[in-house]
């Protein structure tokens, strides 16, 4: 890199069933960059912009869109998201970890009946591709035992039919930047994978330096 050059920082994406510990894991990579050095942002989806209020206001009362309504307000949420958030952190060099982006709406509005091919498609031509989306894939029914053992509100969309179809979606994606990670397993060894797939894929002179 020449003298005075900004890197472009890098997005990292958790992706995975409700339950499956995206949250967790994100904080503890988080902790392991930051203290390495690396600029670090948070973040999540939906996001904190009018439409992401919008989002989780619906799912806090148990409401649901029509579903092309409904993806159309997850779109907006990420434009926004990615216009105040993503892009400026990206510039800046920092790395950017995201809770769910753009593989959670291929997944759940393909669940409701939308052509998840084709919601991927779109994402793909508006939206940053994740440097590396980490899929933590859990079943669905032990991913429901998580929730309600932490308190949260299982909206409509987190009922186990409406998850099953949600997990065979992000079984039939076949991206080369998407890496699978067994998060039935115990945290220590998802936070292990974890690792093992961020060296590998994007700090290659510390996977090969052990």
């Amino acid at each position: 890199m020449r003298t005075g050059e900004q890197a472009r920082g890098r997005l990292v994406a958790f992706e995975g069933l409700d339950g499956a510990g995206k949250s967790t894991q994100l904080a503890r990579l988080a902790r392991v960059l930051r203290a390495r050095g690396r600029e670090v942002v948070e973040t999540r989806e939906p996001g904190d912009g009018p439409a992401g209020r919008r989002l989780r206001e619906l799912a806090r009362a148990g409401r649901r869109l029509a579903p092309d309504l409904e993806l159309d307000l997850f779109l907006e949420d990420r434009r926004e998201h990615v216009a105040r958030v993503i892009a400026p952190a990206l510039a800046a060099g920092r790395w950017v970890l995201t809770d769910r982006y753009t593989l959670s709406t291929v997944a759940y509005q393909g669940a409701r009946g939308l052509d998840w091919r084709e919601i991927l498609a779109r994402c793909e031509a508006e939206f940053p591709r994740p440097d590396l989306a980490l899929l933590l894939e859990v079943d669905p029914a032990r991913g429901l035992e998580r929730a309600r053992g932490r308190g949260a509100g299982l909206e409509a969309f987190e009922r186990r039919g409406t998850l099953e179809r949600v997990a065979a979606i992000y079984r039939a994606l076949e991206l080369p930047w998407v890496e699978r990670i067994d998060a039935n397993a115990s945290p220590d060894a998802v936070h292990a994978a974890v690792l093992e797939r961020v060296a590998k894929r994007l700090e290659p002179e510390r996977s090969s330096s052990g």
